[in-house]
C-alpha cells in the first residue's frame, strides 16, 4: 500500500479522472485537489467546503455536493446550482452521490450537519435523484447519515451506506429511475460504513469509518470476504482508478490520529477491475 499524499482535514468524495489522476475534496478546511500517479498535488477548485461527493459532467466539470448540488466548470465558469437545499424542511445539504448508466444523479440528503455545528439535533435525511431534465424528487426515506453510493454492474441495484445504523442498503432500481423497497445489502460489524465503490464483479467495497481501520470487501449476497487494513482508523471513502481501474484508492480523516490533519489519501493494487462511474448528463439552467 502507497501514501500518495496527506496533510488534510477529512479526505472525501475521491473520483479517479482518466489521464490526470484523483481528485478529492478537503471537507473542512475546503477546496478539490488532484494527485497525480507520482504524488503531485494540485488545486482544482478552492474554497468550498463540505464537499462529500463528485461527479464528472458530459459538458466539462465537476458535480459537487455540500450545501448544495452544484456544477463546477473546470473552465473558471460560474457556478450553477441543480439541487437546492431546503432549511426550512429539514434538508441542510447533501452528502454522497453517485450517477446511474443514463446520467441521472442520485445523492443522499442531510437532516443536520454531520460535521458542522448548525445547532440542529441530529436528524435523519433522504435519497433523492435528479433526472436529465434537471427536475428532482425523493426516491429513498430516512437515512440516518447518508453516506456511499454505487450502482451494480447490471445497473439494477443502488447501494447506499447508512452509517449510524451500520448498515448498507439495497435498492431495486426501476427504469424511471425510482426505487423499490429498502433491504439491507450488509451488516457492517466493524467501524460504520461510509464511502463505497462497485467493481466488475460485483463486490461492494465499503469504507470503514470510526475506528474500522480499512475497506470491507463485500461479495453480491452481502457476505464479508476480506478487510483491507490501512494505518488509520478514519477510512472515510474509496474509489477505482488507474488505467486498468485496478488501482483501489483510499482516503482518510482525521478521526483517532494525533493531528488535525492528518487526512491522506492511499493507493493498494487489486485483483479486479473497478467500475466506471458514468459522468452526469444532467441538465444545467
Amino acid at each position: 500500500m502507497q501514501k500518495l499524499c496527506d496533510g488534510y482535514s477529512l479526505v472525501e468524495g475521491p473520483l479517479w479522472i482518466p489521464g490526470k489522476g484523483l481528485l478529492f475534496s478537503d471537507v473542512l478546511v475546503g477546496g478539490v485537489f488532484c494527485v497525480d500517479p507520482e504524488g503531485k498535488v494540485s488545486t482544482v477548485f478552492e474554497h468550498r467546503r463540505g464537499i462529500g461527493g463528485m461527479s464528472l459532467h458530459e459538458k466539462g466539470g465537476l458535480i459537487v455536493s455540500g450545501r448544495n448540488i452544484s456544477f463546477k466548470s473546470f473552465d473558471g465558469g460560474p457556478t450553477i446550482t441543480v439541487l437546492d437545499r431546503d432549511e426550512e424542511n429539514d434538508l441542510v445539504g447533501f452528502n454522497d452521490i453517485t450517477t446511474d448508466s443514463k446520467g441521472r444523479i442520485y445523492a443522499g440528503s442531510l437532516g443536520s450537519s454531520p460535521v458542522f455545528d448548525d445547532g440542529r439535533e441530529p436528524q435523519a435525511g433522504d435519497l433523492y435523484l435528479i433526472d436529465l431534465d434537471g427536475s428532482s424528487r425523493k426516491v429513498g426515506e430516512d437515512v440516518q447519515l447518508a453516506n456511499g453510493l454505487g450502482v451494480s454492474p447490471d445497473g439494477r441495484t443502488l447501494y447506499h451506506s447508512d452509517t449510524p445504523r451500520r448498515v448498507v442498503n439495497g435498492y431495486e432500481i426501476a427504469e424511471d429511475g425510482s426505487l423499490g423497497p429498502k433491504q439491507v445489502f450488509a451488516q457492517i460489524d466493524e467501524g460504520g460504513p461510509d464511502g463505497l465503490a462497485v467493481s466488475e464483479d460485483g463486490r461492494v467495497w465499503v469504507a470503514l469509518a470510526n475506528g474500522g481501520h480499512g475497506v470491507g470487501v463485500y461479495d453480491p449476497a452481502g457476505d464479508l470476504l476480506e478487510i483491507i487494513k490501512i494505518p488509520q482508523p478514519m477510512c472515510t471513502s474509496v474509489c477505482f482508478g488507474g488505467e486498468d481501474m485496478k488501482d483501489l484508492y483510499i482516503v482518510t480523516g482525521s478521526g483517532g490520529m494525533d493531528s488535525d490533519r492528518a487526512g491522506a489519501v492511499y493507493k493498494q493494487r487489486v485483483d479486479v477491475a473497478g467500475l466506471v462511474v458514468p459522468k452526469a448528463r444532467v441538465a444545467l439552467s
